[in-house]
């Protein structure tokens, strides 16, 4: 199911998002949600093959147009090469893989830096580059896309918790000051979701404990309220919400998409 047969017009058919990469899994998700919504697309990732296949697949589905730049967005040269393509966008959307899991006794300050770098710096870049015109066009959506652990740490993530946390304080401040040209800047923290991330780790869940494939997820399924993981679909199409023109009054948000993970009652 594609955003379109939910019946609600998101009122941005026409417009041009930037989505970060998004061969696959939650950014590819996002881009097809927004195409589904008539948005044209620049989409970004580091390896060409795979980008391609995916900006074919959603010219032919959705009619849209569809710029690929294969780049590593977390590099000045990269950075440049996807601006370039993409300097009068309407809506950003931030995605970086996150950095490697670890003790807090493994990581020097060489570590924190590549984190920093890619889950926080860059899409400080991006929007900082990108709002401007935003905002003298009187109109903006920026999702970044950080993770659930923002909300609740998972310890041997902790360069992603500092780094993806650090962002989430400048989205605090920055949106605020952004909201009154009608622009808005939101985070997506996603839960374990259906993507070859998560394939990867109950794989090497499933070869630490000597248990099948199949029995590690289960197990991570009966942690999760909703007794499943989340799919790349639903996951766009909320993204794509908060880029609609019904989403305008929201503002600097935090919203978790985890399947009720996160047990918090705010």
């Amino acid at each position: 199911m594609e955003l379109g047969d939910y019946g609600m017009d998101l009122g941005i058919k026409g417009k041009t998002a930037l989505v970060c990469a998004s061969s696959k899994g939650l950014g590819l998700g996002c881009a097809r949600a927004l195409a589904g919504a008539g948005v044209n697309l620049v989409m970004n990732a580091r390896g060409a093959d795979a980008l391609e296949a995916s900006a074919a697949a959603i010219r032919a589905d959705f009619g849209v147009e569809v710029t690929a730049v294969a780049a590593d967005i977390t590099s000045e040269d990269g950075r440049a090469r996807v601006l370039s393509a993409a300097k009068d966008v309407d809506i950003l959307v931030t995605n970086a893989g996150g950095p490697p899991p670890g003790m807090w006794s493994d990581w020097e300050r060489e570590d924190f830096i590549k984190a920093l770098d890619s889950n926080m710096l860059t899409p400080i870049a991006l929007m900082k580059a990108l709002l401007p015109g935003m905002m003298e066009r009187g109109w903006g959506r920026v999702v970044n896309i950080t993770s659930q652990s923002v909300k609740a740490p998972i310890p041997q993530l902790g360069l992603s918790n500092a780094a993806r946390t650090g962002l989430t304080g400048y989205v605090a401040g920055t949106s605020r000051q952004v909201a009154y040209a009608g622009v808005t800047i939101n985070n997506l923290l996603p839960g374990i979701h259906s993507t070859d991330r998560a394939d990867s780790l109950d794989g090497g869940v499933a070869k630490a404990q000597g248990i099948t494939l199949e029995q590690a997820r289960e197990n991570r399924f009966a942690t999760i309220p909703a007794r499943r993981y989340g799919t790349s679909e639903e996951f766009g199409a909320a993204c794509a919400f908060l880029c609609s023109v019904h989403a305008g009054y929201i503002v600097g948000q935090n919203i978790l998409l985890d399947g009720g993970g996160v047990n918090a009652t705010l």
